[in-house]
C-alpha cells in the first residue's frame, strides 16, 4: 500500500465507518496519546525499565499503525499530501545533512 493509498483507505474508513473526523485538536491529542504507548512498550522492552507482565502481550507493530493512522488523518484533514512531504523532507535532510552523520565521530 502507497501512502496515497493509505489516506484514501483512512479518509473512506473515516467517512463511511468513522462518521466523521475529530478535530484537529482531538486528534493531536489522540496522536499523543498513542505515541505514549508506543513509547510505553519501547521503554519497557528495548529500553532500560523492566516490561510488566501485563505489557508482555502488547503488539508494538499495532501500536506503530495506531501512530500512522492518527497522523494521516491528521494530514487528510488539513489537506497535507503525505507523499510530497515525506519526498520534499527526504530532499532537506539529503542536503543539510549530506556529511553531517558521517563526520559525526559519536557515530563510529
Amino acid at each position: 500500500m502507497t501512502i496515497e493509498e493509505a489516506q484514501k483507505q483512512v479518509d473512506n474508513w473515516i467517512k463511511t465507518t468513522g462518521v466523521r473526523y475529530f478535530n484537529e485538536l482531538t486528534n493531536m491529542t489522540i496522536l499523543t496519546e498513542e505515541v505514549g504507548e508506543l513509547a510505553r512498550i519501547m521503554a519497557r522492552r528495548y529500553g532500560e525499565q523492566s516490561e510488566k507482565e501485563s505489557d508482555k502481550n502488547l503488539d508494538l507493530a499495532d501500536e506503530m499503525a495506531d501512530v500512522m493512522w492518527v497522523l494521516i488523518c491528521m494530514a487528510n484533514q488539513t489537506g497535507v499530501d503525505l507523499t510530497k512531504a515525506l519526498e520534499k523532507n527526504f530532499e532537506k535532510k539529503s542536503e543539510r545533512d549530506q556529511n553531517r552523520h558521517k563526520n559525526n565521530p559519536k557515530l563510529r
